[in-house]
């Protein structure tokens, strides 16, 4: 039965994808029976291309998903170069996957509260610094150019990236290729980007493509930070879905498939770009410059992931005081009283959303567990390459959720099935597995096989040895990548909003709804709930190995 795994772990995460890709594509060309289209005909195309704004849309769209994933990338690799072995590198490290498991729409609330022409930073530098007795009336949230959508997106993929390069770093032995360049004279950062980036990129490429598949193709933090008049094209698309008028499926299915366009367009610009780069990073490489520029690349390394991390907390600390702000006049930095009537209007009404969020993430988490720790168990029992078939993990992922999950409800419309709580796991299900084998694969992978030698040696069976030894080993990363899962579960909210048919209410849907208008007190309240419970997750992740191995030290925290 262990031999299935790999097979139904890629099953799972093929088959929706390609079912929904397929459901979406026939309604895009006109053909849904169930809503009168019996033909094949160019009618969506056409609907679609005369909608008012549409290119601004598009536009918005490619360059958001391109500018974020550059300057995201640009912070991380110019970090790793700078920071190896300083104590910032060690407090990034730990801040990692807690940075990485608050959900997008809370980072964006607090972003949007942090940059507001009457929010926290305006504050805390008025009147003193500019004068300002009164909120200038600058449009910085939803902005016509997506700059502030593209901020937002670059507070949460740049710990993504760095959670992917720290986990391929091992394979490559860093330091043995800084140490033989620094022997030749190169500065420590220069060496590390001519020695190991080259190196490093090919490894986490596929992590790149997927997050400009996410970037160019976002909901949530859109709707919250992106431009409204017009929004981008994947809120757009969600608009249509959403119609009263069922005609409205036709065109918004040939707005999914051209979001997939959008997005294997930036996916192909990005691609030549990196073949660009890799013809003129050449000459650098071997040009034989050992210090200019390192300065820079040291003062901006260090400045600008240490920026992004502040922001992020600066952005949950605005959620946390606005949470509890009473009245509160421009410019004042402070609330003049502070309050827990938000927290008592909202939390009555939120028993449901909470119950299903917690619901669903842990149901999805459990199952993903099982399936990943098979696939891994599977694949070190038969020795397979670390990175056999890996790219089909990212599939979910590259492909935009708009361009796919549109043609799932189709499917299950078809079937017969409405929205409920169980398609609305099972589609959560297909982001949390990736997540997860992303986060366990490579403790898995770097166990000291000696261990399971020594339990066979004394007679142990394979799955003695698994919960004996591997198990109890591993105890640490694994409760660790199961929160890393939760947090993605928890921030999900477009799967949750088209398979759930608003029926399945969750934490982020209630927060994303309440981003069209409602008060800035409730939506604080709202989005740090979401924040919180990742962190809860991440607790429990690092107290319970304390707790069993109380009299085992070093068992604490193996990877």
């Amino acid at each position: 039965m262990l031999r299935l795994a790999p097979a139904l772990l890629v099953t799972l995460l093929v088959m929706p994808v390609g079912a929904g890709l397929l459901m979406v594509l026939l309604p895009a060309f006109g053909y849904l029976p169930a809503l009168g289209g019996d033909a094949v005909s160019l009618a969506p195309w056409r609907m679609l291309f005369d909608h008012p704004g549409l290119g601004r849309s598009v536009a918005v769209s490619y360059a958001s998903g391109l500018v974020s994933t550059l300057l995201a990338l640009a912070i991380v690799v110019l970090f790793l170069a700078a920071s190896r072995g300083t104590w910032l590198d060690r407090g990034i490290r730990r801040l990692v996957s807690p940075l990485l498991a608050i959900p997008h729409a809370a980072v964006a609330f607090g972003l949007a509260f942090l940059m507001a022409p009457s929010g926290l930073l305006a504050r805390w530098i008025s009147p003193g610094l500019t004068g300002w007795e009164r909120p200038p009336d600058w449009l910085i949230v939803n902005d016509p150019l997506g700059l502030s959508l593209m901020a937002g997106l670059v507070l949460k993929e740049a710990p993504f990236l760095l959670l992917m390069c720290l986990a391929a770093l091992p394979q490559l032995r860093p330091e043995q290729g800084v140490t033989l360049a620094r022997s030749l004279g190169y500065s420590p950062s220069i060496a590390w980007l001519k020695a190991v980036l080259p190196a490093l990129y090919p490894l986490i490429r596929l992590p790149v493509y997927a997050v400009i598949a996410y970037a160019t193709s976002v909901v949530d933090m859109a709707m919250i930070l992106g431009p409204t008049l017009p929004p981008t094209l994947s809120v757009s698309i969600l608009t249509w879905f959403n119609d009263p008028d069922l005609e409205q499926r036709f065109m918004a299915s040939a707005g999914a498939v051209l979001q997939l366009g959008v997005t294997l367009a930036a996916l192909l610009t990005w691609w030549l770009g990196e073949q660009a780069i890799k013809r003129l990073g050449y000459h650098w490489v071997v040009n034989g410059v050992r210090r200019r520029g390192s300065l820079a690349i040291t003062l901006g390394g260090r400045g600008l992931l240490g920026m992004t991390t502040l922001l992020v907390l600066s952005a949950l600390a605005g959620l946390a005081v606005f949470s509890v702000a009473g009245f509160w006049r421009f410019p004042d930095a402070l609330p003049g009283s502070f309050t827990l009537d938000h927290w008592q209007r909202v939390l009555p009404t939120v028993a449901t959303p909470l119950l299903n969020t917690l619901s669903v993430g842990l149901a999805a988490t459990l199952i993903a567990a099982v399936l990943v720790v098979a696939t891994l168990e599977s694949a070190t029992r038969n020795q397979l390459p670390p990175r056999a078939g890996q790219w089909l993990l990212y599939l979910p992922l590259m492909v935009p959720q708009v361009a796919f999950l549109f043609g799932l409800v189709v499917a299950a419309e078809s079937l017969g099935l409405g929205p409920q709580w169980s398609l609305v796991m099972v589609a959560h299900l297909l982001f949390v597995v990736p997540y997860l084998y992303l986060s366990l694969a490579e403790a898995y992978r770097r166990l000291d096989p000696r261990w399971l030698q020594v339990a066979h040696s004394l007679g142990a069976s394979p799955w003695r040895a698994f919960w004996q030894i591997r198990l109890p080993l591993l105890l640490a990363p694994l409760l660790t990548a199961c929160a890393v899962s939760l947090a993605v579960s928890i921030g999900q909210y477009l799967p949750t909003l088209l398979l759930g048919g608003g029926r399945v209410p969750t934490i982020t849907t209630e927060a994303v709804a309440m981003a069209s208008g409602g008060s800035r007190r409730l939506m604080a309240v709202l989005a740090l709930l979401q924040a919180l419970l990742p962190f809860i997750g991440f607790s429990l992740a690092l107290l319970i190995p304390r707790l069993i191995w109380a009299r085992r030290r070093n068992m604490r925290g193996v990877a």
